[in-house]
């Protein structure tokens, strides 16, 4: 079968690398021919527009709703965000209706991609799937109603017109078929993965060396993963949790592991609250090397709250978390209890909760026993969760399709 997936991330962002991108090199290995077309944070600073990374051929061509990585991310706006919206969805066009498809995958419903999706679709009288992957309506991102609009016309009218979709989360399977009523039969739950290669044990010394250079040895390390930005991420809630773990626990330290906008506001608030030498701020690492980052820590946070941005994504900070046996911390909110095997392979708390957060984290600290269990528990329990299984279900979803269109 010939896919293209139409995507609107570059390689380094965590959906493109843990989701996109994972799933495209296993179902090639299952004999596919899989394209994707996605746009980039540096455009158009670049001098190529294509790359094979791995076995997936990748096809850049043109320019994010942002710019810039780690903490020099930043949304563009006015005319800027308008260029780019322009420039992306002509290319992104362009690009599904040159390259062979059976079948085309829109990853998130954003306006660029969509467009591209519905009219490469139209034209070609080939299959849509949108994948469902947050709920950014409702996020804190879009200040002005006229935005929030805009992303609601998408997050809700493109599933209706593809009539078919994939969701990361329960809460948007429900969605999809309750309050968008799609059929149930055109709606294929598919929550994030991990690839088993990519978070394999580094070589031998690897992770001691590191912990040497980031001056972490006899620390009781907390690993945070992820965007450094506030929306829709409650960093607050976790540097609230740490000071009241720092005060109960003088080798606790907490490694930060990532880049965003809030970054600098983050160091800066980090040395207000007196714990400037209790963090180590890493910045952003290569894809290839966040499982020895991960592997640095006696347990992991997930830090949410309980409302609709919880409940509609899939962390892939938990998932990751588990496939490297490190114990994670996270609130009962949405799928986590789910993943995490019904709470007996990872610490789960009441969400929103600094007090609760810290409490968790505390416990594993302070129990070696305790992180071991959660740990061996937790490389069992992800094995449900590998791209090369997940890929089988994805299969069967798209035979479905292509068979009633009758190709």
């Amino acid at each position: 079968m010939r896919i293209v997936f139409l995507s609107t991330l570059s390689l380094t962002y965590a959906s493109f690398i843990g989701r996109v991108y994972p799933l495209s090199g296993a179902l090639r290995r299952m004999g596919h021919d899989v394209q994707i077309v996605t746009l980039h944070h540096d455009w158009p600073g670049r001098t190529w527009v294509e790359q094979v990374y791995g076995e997936v051929p990748i096809h850049y061509v043109g320019p994010m709703h942002v710019r810039g990585l780690g903490d020099e991310r930043r949304q563009l706006r006015g005319t800027a965000l308008l260029w780019a919206a322009a420039t992306a969805t002509v290319q992104l066009t362009r690009y599904a209706l040159r390259l062979p498809a059976d079948l085309f995958h829109v990853w998130k419903p954003h306006p660029f991609n969509g467009l591209a999706g519905l009219i490469a679709a139209r034209l070609r009288g080939r299959p849509v799937v949108v994948d469902c992957d947050d709920y950014e309506a409702e996020s804190s991102r879009f200040s002005g109603r006229g935005q929030q609009r805009v992303v609601r016309v998408f997050e809700d009218g493109l599933p209706r017109r593809t009539g078919a979709a994939t969701a990361n989360t329960r809460f948007w399977t429900e969605r999809l078929v309750h309050t968008l009523r799609l059929p149930p039969e055109r709606v294929a739950y598919l929550p994030n993965g991990v690839d088993p290669a990519r978070f394999a044990p580094p070589a031998p010394g690897v992770v001691e060396r590191l912990r040497q250079e980031l001056g972490l040895a006899d620390r009781a390390v907390v690993v945070y993963v992820g965007i450094l930005s506030r929306i829709g991420h409650p960093l607050d809630l976790l540097l609230e949790a740490f000071a009241l773990v720092a005060q109960a626990l003088p080798q606790a330290h907490l490694l930060w592991v990532g880049g965003g906008e809030d970054g600098v506001t983050l160091r800066k608030r980090a040395v207000e609250m007196g714990l400037g030498a209790r963090m180590t701020f890493a910045g952003l690492v290569p894809p290839e090397e966040v499982a020895a980052y991960y592997r640095l820590g006696s347990c992991a946070v997930d830090p949410v709250r309980d409302d609709v941005h919880a409940r509609a994504r899939c962390p892939l900070k938990v998932l990751e978390s588990m496939a490297c046996g490190v114990p994670v911390v996270t609130g009962d909110v949405g799928d986590r209890r789910e993943l995490l095997g019904g709470g007996q392979a990872g610490m789960l708390v009441r969400p929103g909760d600094a007090a609760a957060l810290a409490g968790g984290i505390q416990e594993l600290l302070s129990d070696a026993e305790r992180q071991r269990v959660l740990g061996l528990a937790a490389r069992r329990e992800v094995e449900r969760y590998r791209w090369d299984r997940l890929a089988v279900d994805v299969e069967r979803f798209y035979r479905q399709l292509t068979a009633n269109r009758g190709l």
